[in-house]
């Protein structure tokens, strides 16, 4: 009998995915896991080790590919202001992603798995700001970095704290008009941010 490797290993990834997401990696099970995916526990300590390194490569995988969905080269305030509204549009289309960082930030002090390639993923984006900063195109009230990190915060504030947002504001991002009033102040509030002093 031929075995799928790789598909037995999507199907791991994925359902560790939805449990993670559901549960943290604390509240996850690698029996729930092996149960959701439709294959025996001992398939995933063979492949993965166990819960926590599992943990990673599912992280791994979502901050690939946020990365590639939301890059930034911008050096010009309506630039910053687009990518503050794609990476709204990423965190309300892929609220996972959000919460798979939320659990991280709960469950993990100190350095987190994968951090020196995540690292020099932001610190690629932080360059393009830097950039237009030294064109004199961009505020040089923030530093590079900080720019980067509120962009981010006003970006995805609204579906880390959704609940917060609609008692602010009265709006949910699960409606769709609602959603483009959000992305239209985010993309205004990004520009303003960025726009030269």
């Amino acid at each position: 009998m031929v075995r799928d490797v790789e598909g037995t290993r999507r199907k791991i990834v994925e359902a560790a995915t939805e449990e993670f997401v559901a549960h943290g990696p604390d509240g996850t099970t690698v029996e729930r896991i092996a149960r959701r995916a439709g294959v025996n526990k001992e398939r995933i300590y063979h492949y993965y080790g166990g819960r926590a390194e599992l943990f990673a490569v599912v992280l791994r995988e979502q901050f690939a590919t946020t990365a590639g969905a939301v890059p930034l080269d911008a050096t010009e305030p309506d630039a910053v202001g687009e990518f503050a509204g794609r990476m709204y549009d990423y965190s309300r289309d892929h609220p996972q992603f959000v919460r798979l960082l939320m659990w991280e930030a709960l469950t993990h002090t100190g350095e987190v798995p994968d951090e020196d390639q995540r690292r020099a993923t932001y610190e690629g984006r932080t360059a393009s700001l830097a950039q237009g900063q030294a064109a004199g195109r961009l505020t040089s009230t923030l530093a590079p970095a900080e720019l980067h990190l509120v962009l981010l915060a006003v970006a995805a504030y609204w579906t880390v704290l959704p609940q917060v947002a609609r008692m602010v504001t009265g709006t949910s991002t699960d409606d769709a008009a609602d959603a483009a009033r959000q992305r239209a102040a985010v993309v205004a509030a990004a520009r303003r941010l960025a726009a030269p002093d």
